[in-house]
This record gives structure tokens, sequence and C-alpha cells, in this order.
């Protein structure tokens, strides 16, 4: 069975822009996964498998359509490599981007993590009703 990310985990970013990375997260993601700009406003988090992955995916398709991809996830891009405390680096453009100051909210949500701002990732939840729930599943194999 595949090994999906999930849970929610709530940390606070530092002055320094280091997030503490939760453990159970951080034992899936391995020793270096990389950090992107996501959808929604969030941070894309991939171990590095996945990484690989959407990157042969993005880099397969003719340039014409490739060509804003690849500016949008690749140009922010940053490699991270826990310390020995579990923290990372996340660059300040891509704090910007997502809009994190402090409090942070890491999710797992399959074969990625994300990393969101944590009133963003509420107000998002909060939007969400049943029946958007309900009509994503219902094209789905559930």
């Amino acid at each position: 069975m595949t090994n999906y990310l999930i849970g929610s985990y709530q940390h606070n970013i530092d002055a320094k822009g280091r997030l503490t990375v939760p453990v159970r997260l951080r034992e899936q993601l391995g020793d270096g996964f990389y950090v992107t700009r996501g959808l929604g406003g969030c941070l894309f988090v991939y171990p590095e498998k996945e990484w690989e992955a959407f990157l042969d995916d993005i880099c397969s398709k003719p340039l014409s359509q490739a060509a804003g991809l690849q500016r949008y996830f690749l140009a922010n891009c940053c490699q991270a490599e826990p310390d020995s405390m579990g923290r990372i680096l996340i660059p300040k453009a891509l704090r910007d981007f997502a809009g994190i100051v402090k409090e942070i909210t890491f999710i797992g949500v399959g074969k990625r993590a994300e990393i969101w701002a944590s009133e963003k990732l509420q107000a998002f939840d909060d939007a969400q009703t049943e029946e958007d729930i309900v009509e994503a599943m219902s094209t789905s194999l559930l």
C-alpha cells in the first residue's frame, strides 16, 4: 500500500523563517524534499520521488503548454533538508506568496503535504460546503 501523507499539524514559524516539520510527516517525506508554490495560496511539499514524477509530467508536455507551469512551480522551488531539530527554512518569497507570518498548518494530502497560513486554511475550510464535497466525490470512483 502506498504511504499517503495525512493529518493536520499546527506550528509557528520563527523570525528567521524556519518551521518544524511534524515528525510523522518528516518520516514520510524523507531527508530531502521540495517546497514550491501551491494552489489556493498554500505551499506544496513533495517527497523526492513524487517531485521527480511531477517534474517528469510537466517537462513531458509541449513547451507551449508547460512554460507557465514550469515558471510557476520551478522558479520558486526550494529543496528542504530538516536540521537536527527537524526545522526547515522557508524562503521569504514563498512565505510572502502563502501569506505566512506566524501560525502555520501543515497538512498531509496524499502524495504531497501542504503548508498553509493557519487563518487562510481556516477560511478555505469554512467556505467548503457539504454540497461541494458531494459534487467532488460524484466524479470519483468512490
